[in-house]
């Protein structure tokens, strides 16, 4: 795998978890481009644009939160927050087998116990979470991405979605879905002020409700989580 030295804000931010850190990154670098999961382009700037961009989500995370990472994708930012912090407990919730596969590959290479891997769309596993946190990254709109997230919360719940300069612009179109799922709070933060520049633009959505699941599934339940998502599913 590739070397890629990491910035000096890379020490500031993982703390001790740097090595780890810069295990994911290298692994990024290497098989995550060549099975297509991350654009050649980027390696160059995978430490300040991707990586620490996602690292300082964590100062909007609680402590020992279950956090459900949606469209997962090459663990964007779910496996960052795993690798920075072990009190999380971290569900990443990707459909596409080749990035399961990947998302496996790099728990097991890393060793994060408290990572569990699963190959299902959102709206397949309504009534099985009851998340703490649902994060995303350059997942949907969030007009759409609400639809997804909300109902994968538990009551007071939080999605935070790291959105671009459009975030506000966001918030204003997705209005009539914010009010259908009673959403109490949609705000744009900004993270990782003297950190990453520029800071971390996050949309953050505070649950006002528990979403009914459909007919048929059981109601939400914190800690539902199946291991093993990347294997023992047909394409």
């Amino acid at each position: 795998m590739p070397s890629l030295p990491p910035p000096p804000a890379a020490l500031e931010i993982f703390g001790d978890a740097l090595p780890l850190a810069s295990r994911y990154t290298s692994f990024l670098a290497g098989p995550g481009v060549e099975r297509g999961l991350i654009g050649p382009r980027e390696v160059s700037r995978l430490w300040d644009r991707h990586v620490l961009n996602c690292a300082v989500l964590t100062e909007l995370i609680p402590d020992s939160a279950e956090v459900v990472d949606v469209g997962s994708g090459a663990g964007l930012p779910g496996i960052v927050l795993a690798i920075m912090r072990t009190d999380l407990s971290v569900t990443l919730l990707e459909p596409l087998l080749r990035r399961t596969v990947f998302l496996q590959e790099c728990v097991d290479l890393l060793e994060l116990p408290n990572v569990t891997v699963r190959r299902a769309r959102a709206e397949e596993v309504v009534g099985e979470y009851a998340a703490d946190v649902v994060t995303a990254r350059a997942v949907a709109p969030l007009s759409r991405l609400v639809g997804w997230a909300l109902p994968l919360l538990r009551a007071d719940g939080e999605l935070l979605a790291l959105k671009g300069e459009r975030a506000a612009a966001e918030i204003e179109d997705a209005q009539p879905v914010l009010d259908k799922f009673g959403v109490r709070v949609a705000e744009v933060l900004h993270v990782g002020r003297g950190k990453v520049d520029p800071p971390t633009t996050v949309v953050r959505a505070v649950a006002g409700k528990i979403p009914q699941p459909p007919k048929g599934r059981s109601g939400p339940r914190r800690g539902a989580r199946r291991r093993g998502g990347a294997h023992g599913r047909k394409r």
